[in-house]
């Protein structure tokens, strides 16, 4: 018969020692890289701040040069720029898709990878938000995609898709960040009780005056339940929506109906790249080893293979079915991705999403930390290059070929590219000094034996030493 809610109170008001010490040393274990700074961390965020520097100084120069200083010119006006938009947007498929399916699942393995996963979401899409602010060339007129009365009568064209881009972004956004914030609402408190001084006053207001009552847990459950439903077909349809950015055009190559899922497909596939890597940088750097465990690493991998085979399914239909129907101007395309100019590309790209990743990720034996972490490494390259060739390649080979012509990145172009990626490492940097990268109530709900849920009706759940943890997680505490 289940228990009351008074019953498990009372159950765990009365916790065994180890279980009381094991709590401690979880929460002792995950607020202390919020509360000491290594010299790696230093060196990390002065590394990836001067990448951030190097970027905003490129696109000073761009605004003080003009959009000239880019290689992009007719017939290619998308390049980098889009590249990197798709690239980072598909990224942040990571947390929403994979912590919401897990939450909504109920895998209790999924404890410790939520939060990394729901971080990466966010910053994605902030970084991906941007870059189109950097392409349109005058960014104080980026106000003009905002549907609102003005006196000159002029509206946005509803029928683009790239105004579509500016909605689901903003609902993307809005959505990640509630559903990565309502998770944090119990360790900002917890943060809150072992600080002084100004952060004690900022988490104070963060955690919402947050007591653990058997209210707030209830409430708290609700909302995260409400949210990891909502948030994965909001996560479908933005990449879907960025896939008709080219899928609605009359571009070669471009307009296609597999776009939809394919686009969704290169995200989560790219998405739990990125997550593993993250990982398994977090695992070394802020010694979390007991917590982020090569069952994690394996469970993952599992998944990780699955997305490249189906990567390939995808790519594989889309140039099958372009070859099979042998249209010039497609087909002048193909051959320049195939064996011609972009053909290196290509075979990088195969390379790097299938040929490395899928013997690795096969072979339990090879499915280990490093094994995921050099795969996925891999990945990440080829899943760029995989945006590149979709974008560069069909706009520099149109219907006639009179207005073919070729694309060189500059140095500008590179620059900010590169300071995209130092963002992200350092937006990632940052939010580990202000919030646990693993969610400590959670891990002590996983000690709770009759805990098996997102999050149990008990409220001493809730409270910060009151609970336990299942697995692996400390096993070296003494009875």
């Amino acid at each position: 018969m289940q228990k009351t809610v008074e019953q498990i109170e009372q159950d765990l008001q009365r916790p065994t020692g180890r279980t009381q010490r094991a709590a401690e040393r979880i929460e002792q274990d995950l607020l202390r890289p919020i509360f000491t700074t290594s010299g790696k961390y230093k060196v990390a965020v002065a590394v990836s701040g001067l990448l951030v520097l190097a970027g905003v100084a490129a696109f000073g120069y761009q605004l003080y040069t003009g959009i000239g200083v880019w290689g992009i010119n007719s017939p290619v006006f998308w390049a980098f720029d889009i590249t990197n938009f798709v690239f980072w947007i598909g990224i942040s498929h990571a947390g929403t898709l994979i912590s919401a399916i897990l939450r909504l699942c109920n895998a209790t393995w999924r404890r410790p990878v939520t939060r990394c996963a729901e971080a990466i979401t966010v910053f994605s899409i902030v970084i991906g938000g941007l870059i189109p602010l950097c392409h349109i060339g005058r960014p104080w007129l980026g106000y003009w995609l905002i549907p609102y009365p003005n006196q000159r009568g002029i509206w946005p064209n509803f029928r683009s898709p790239l105004l579509w881009d500016f909605f689901a972004i903003l609902t993307y956004l809005t959505g990640s960040t509630t559903f990565l914030y309502l998770p944090t609402i119990p360790d900002f408190a917890a943060i809150r009780d072992a600080s002084t001084g100004f952060r004690k006053k900022i988490c104070r207001i963060l955690s919402l005056g947050w007591q653990g009552t058997p209210r707030q847990w209830q409430r708290l459950e609700i909302a995260m339940h409400i949210m990891a439903i909502a948030i994965v077909p909001v996560a479908v349809s933005v990449h879907t929506i960025v896939s008709w950015d080219f899928s609605m055009t009359l571009v070669p190559m471009w307009h296609s109906t597999i776009f939809g899922p394919y686009f969704v497909t290169g995200a989560i596939f790219s998405g739990i790249a990125a997550l593993i890597l993250a990982m398994a940088l977090l695992r070394h750097f802020l010694h979390l080893e007991q917590y982020l465990t090569p069952l994690h690493f394996n469970n993952l991998g599992k998944l990780l293979l699955t997305m490249s085979l189906l990567w390939f399914y995808f790519t594989f239909c889309e140039r099958l079915t372009t070859w099979y129907g042998n249209t010039p101007d497609e087909m002048a395309v193909f051959w320049q991705s195939i064996r011609l100019h972009f053909a290196p590309l290509f075979w990088t790209m195969v390379i790097c999403n299938l040929i490395i990743p899928v013997p690795i990720l096969s072979m339990k034996r090879f499915r280990t930390i490093t094994g995921t972490a050099i795969a996925s490494s891999t990945i990440i390259v080829g899943m760029w290059i995989e945006r590149f060739l979709i974008i560069v390649p069909a706009l520099d080979h149109k219907f006639l070929p009179f207005s073919w012509g070729v694309y060189r990145p500059t140095w500008v172009e590179d620059t900010l590219m590169a300071s995209s990626f130092g963002m992200m490492a350092l937006l990632y940097l940052l939010f580990s000094k202000a919030v646990p990268m693993i969610s400590i109530w959670e891990m002590k709900v996983g000690l709770q034996p009759h805990g098996g849920g997102i999050i149990t009706t008990a409220p001493a759940i809730a409270e910060p030493h009151g609970l336990v943890l299942e697995g692996p997680l400390p096993t070296d505490v003494p009875e």
